[in-house]
């Protein structure tokens, strides 16, 4: 699968093209960011601000679980306060608007409607747990939207009637892996990555039972709409683009290039998470810390 390539100056390597850069900033508004954040942003900031680029802000606040709406604006807050500056986003506005994943439904049923009509996706009532203690189900390492690999047992046949999807989705959809296909692409980091579909990611989420899309969906038909030509984020998510990279194909939207950046870990080894407020920047700001300073340590 051949990306677009992309114009951009990092410490690691240039890259040469004449299509205009465009990155993002994806929080979630889940509760407060902390360092990990700060850095992945910050290298998104650097290679756009190096590729003469635009930035894009996206709120991605479709976990109705755990959305909050004050973490929005002290999301925002906490970007202007560290000294990000986006061009398009919920704030300001832009020709991509709306920037809320909230407000972006009508594009996700669409794309999901487009997968249905294809056949490439079929209604699943397992639960998780099901999944989980499914014998032939290894688990997938990594990020937070990893799931185990989906039992070929529970997939139903490829010519078995398919349900409509229904005005107000309840049950949850998946999109069909193509068992024993390779998937790859070079990262801008961590160079040629490979997975084989149906053995190191199988039949993912792109539509939850309680009527709201996947992370793999959104994202990817967000990514690509925006006209993104490079995703910065972080190494946990590598498995997630594979899965994306199929959603790009199925709906026959152009992926953008990505950067995996390397995760921040604590003084005791331990992945950074949104629990860790002593190392939030809303905390750090609070102690007198400056963006200047925390820069220094991620040079």
């Amino acid at each position: 699968m051949n990306l677009r390539p992309f114009a951009v100056k990092t410490c690691e390597k240039f890259v040469v093209t004449h299509i205009p850069y465009r990155g993002r900033l994806a929080p979630s508004p889940t509760g407060h960011l902390h360092l990990g954040h700060a850095r992945t942003f910050w290298i998104a900031a650097e290679r756009a601000r190096a590729a003469g680029g635009s930035l894009i802000l996206r709120n991605e606040d479709l976990d109705a679980t755990r959305f909050r709406l004050d973490f929005v604006a002290t999301m925002i807050e906490d970007l202007r306060w560290f000294g990000f500056a986006w061009q398009e986003g919920p704030d300001i506005g832009g020709p991509h608007a709306p920037y809320n994943q909230s407000e972006r439904r009508p594009v996700y049923r669409a794309a999901l409607e487009k997968l249905h009509a294809a056949r490439l996706i079929f209604p699943c009532t397992r639960s998780r747990r099901d999944v989980l203690e499914a014998a032939s189900a290894p688990h997938e390492g990594g990020g937070e939207n990893d799931e185990p690999v989906y039992p070929a047992q529970f997939r139903p046949p490829a010519d078995a009637p398919l349900p409509p999807l229904g005005e107000k989705i309840s049950v949850n959809w998946r999109l069909r892996v193509p068992d024993g296909e390779e998937v790859s692409f070079i990262d801008a980091r961590l160079g040629p990555q490979r997975a084989v579909a149906g053995r190191d990611f199988g039949d993912f989420l792109v539509w939850r039972k309680d009527d709201v899309p996947s992370y793999q969906l959104a994202c990817a038909v967000d990514d690509a709409t925006m006209g993104m030509t490079e995703v910065v984020r972080g190494a946990d998510l590598v498995t997630s683009t594979f899965r994306q990279l199929l959603v790009y194909g199925a709906l026959g939207l152009t992926p953008p290039a990505f950067y995996h950046a390397e995760l921040m870990n604590d003084e005791s080894g331990v992945r950074l998470a949104k629990r860790h407020d002593a190392l939030s920047l809303r905390t750090l700001r609070a102690q007198g810390v400056t963006p200047a300073e925390i820069i220094r340590k991620f040079k």
